[in-house]
């Protein structure tokens, strides 16, 4: 038996994912609540988005990120509170 505590890897934490366009369309909604674990990435969230609705699937490669109003590399790991926001391309005139 050792007398090592490992750490606690177990407790989530709270971000908040701002929806654009297709996310937007995709979900109905503006915003997420979600919880996820400690040394989540940017781009593990995406994924997780496009498990819930396939049809995102064409935006994988295309979509940007921010966290917290900063474009972030997609490896970028998340903390207690952050904003996320995931942005698919976008066409206007």
């Amino acid at each position: 038996m050792s007398d090592t505590v490992a750490p606690d890897f177990g407790s989530a934490i709270a971000i908040t994912v701002k929806l654009f366009a297709a996310y937007q369309e995709a979900y109905g909604v503006p915003e997420l609540a979600l919880e996820v674990s400690p040394g989540t990435t940017v781009v593990e969230v995406r994924d997780r988005l496009i498990a819930e609705h396939p049809e995102l699937a064409q935006w994988r490669d295309l979509t940007r990120f921010g966290i917290n109003l900063q474009f972030v590399e997609a490896d970028a790991v998340l903390h207690p509170g952050d904003e996320v926001v995931l942005i698919p391309p976008v066409s206007g005139g």
